[in-house]
């Protein structure tokens, strides 16, 4: 009985062994796709770390990391730690409106640092008015507020604004 108690332990040991290591090849793999991802989608350049979150007031969702890529129409914003390929939020920047300027709450402090800037973005209505509630928070650093504040007011060469 001793000898099967002992072959059975062995064996339970070297399954769990290899069940181990598999799982540590997995995240290593998981690590080595989430950095190739970031790495592809900011080779083109024109990308920008910032956090952003939806809605405002006395109860928005958590801030989610990631980075901002500009587009001629839109920012596409990707989270940082995912495998997604596409955009988690893409922001038209036709109709978007920055309602407000802000530094961080105390509140915010807990999932942001201090040296950020938090901008409250929305749509204005289909008749131009300005929108009521923001859709979106977004926060950055403030050289990242300035070039996204550049890419807003721009157009792109051979393009036509329509409004």
């Amino acid at each position: 009985m001793r000898v099967g108690a002992q072959l059975f332990g062995q064996a339970w040991f070297q399954i769990a062994e290899w069940l181990f290591f598999a799982l540590l090849v997995l995240a290593l793999l998981g690590l080595v796709a989430v950095t190739v991802r970031r790495f592809v989608l900011e080779r083109g350049g024109g990308a920008v770390e910032c956090y952003l979150r939806t809605g405002a007031g006395d109860d928005p969702a958590p801030w989610r990391i990631g980075f901002g890529r500009y587009g001629s129409e839109e920012l596409r914003w990707y989270r940082i730690f995912s495998l997604w390929p596409r955009p988690t939020a893409e922001l038209s920047r036709r109709g978007l409106v920055i309602m407000g300027r802000r530094v961080p709450t105390p509140r915010d402090l807990a999932e942001l640092t201090s040296d950020l800037v938090v901008i409250e973005v929305g749509w204005s209505a289909e008749d131009g008015t300005d929108p009521k509630e923001p859709v979106y928070e977004i926060a950055m650093s403030e050289s990242a507020l300035t070039g996204f504040l550049s890419w807003l007011e721009s157009l792109p060469p051979g393009t036509i604004w329509q409004s």
